[in-house]
C-alpha cells in the first residue's frame, strides 16, 4: 500500500497563497524556469519546464500517484479544473455541500460528505499500491490531526508573501508532530524538501 502525502509550493514565510489569493505567479514561477519538459496528464494545459533535478522529482510523483483528496475551497478556486485534474487520477472532494448542479457525473471527481478520513480511505482503495496526495489547504491539517499523513513535500520558493493562506494551520491541539528530513532537491527557483513522519499512522 502506498503512502499518504501532501505537496505544495510554499513561500519562505510558510504561505501557499498571498493576501486575497495573490502571489501565485511567484509561487509557481519554478514550474517554467528551466528547459526540461515534464508533461502532465493534460500537457496542452500544463507542461512543466524545469531543471533536470526537479523533473526527476516530478516524474517520481507522477509515476507513484494513484488518487488525490482535495477540499471544496480548492475545487471551487480552480473551477473543478474544468472537469480534469492535471494529475489524471481519481479525485475525492471533501465537502458538506453537494456538487454544482451543472457538474457532470462522468468526471473523475467523487464528492465525500463525511470527512477527510473517509475520503482518504476511499482514495487508498482506488490507489491500491500507489500513493494518495492530500490538499493543499485545510484537508492537510485534518489528515495530520487524524494521524493519516505520512509525508510532507514542500516546494520552497525564495519569496516572502507577508500573509495569506498558511500551508499548515489549525493544529494547536495536535502539535507537536514529529517529522524527519528524508531528501532535499535543489531546482531552479525552488528547493524541494521531503519530510517523513516519525511515528507510524494508526492501523
Amino acid at each position: 500500500m502506498g503512502k499518504v502525502f501532501t505537496q505544495a509550493s510554499v513561500s519562505l514565510d510558510g504561505y501557499i497563497s498571498g493576501p486575497g489569493q495573490s502571489g501565485f505567479d511567484k509561487l509557481f514561477a519554478w514550474c517554467t524556469a528551466g528547459t526540461v519538459a515534464t508533461p502532465t496528464a493534460d500537457p496542452d494545459r500544463l507542461t512543466y519546464r524545469t531543471s533536470e533535478a526537479t523533473a526527476r522529482y516530478l516524474r517520481e510523483l507522477q509515476e507513484t500517484l494513484g488518487a488525490c483528496v482535495v477540499g471544496r475551497n480548492m475545487f471551487d478556486l480552480t473551477a473543478g479544473w474544468d472537469g480534469r485534474h492535471p494529475s489524471g487520477v481519481p479525485v475525492f472532494v471533501v465537502s458538506h455541500r453537494p456538487p454544482p448542479s451543472d457538474w457532470a457525473a462522468t468526471t473523475p471527481f467523487t464528492f465525500v460528505s463525511d470527512g477527510v478520513e473517509n475520503a482518504i480511505a476511499r482514495a487508498r482503495e482506488v490507489a491500491g499500491h500507489r500513493d494518495v496526495g492530500v490538499g493543499p489547504g485545510g484537508t492537510v491539517a485534518d489528515a495530520l490531526r487524524a494521524g493519516l499523513l505520512d509525508e510532507l513535500r514542500m516546494d520552497v520558493v525564495p519569496v516572502v508573501l507577508g500573509g495569506g493562506t498558511p500551508m499548515l494551520a489549525g493544529l494547536d491541539a495536535t502539535a507537536p508532530i514529529g517529522f524527519e528530513q528524508a531528501e532535499v532537491i535543489e531546482g531552479i527557483g525552488v528547493t524541494h524538501m521531503i519530510y517523513r513522519r516519525t511515528l507510524q499512522r494508526p492501523v
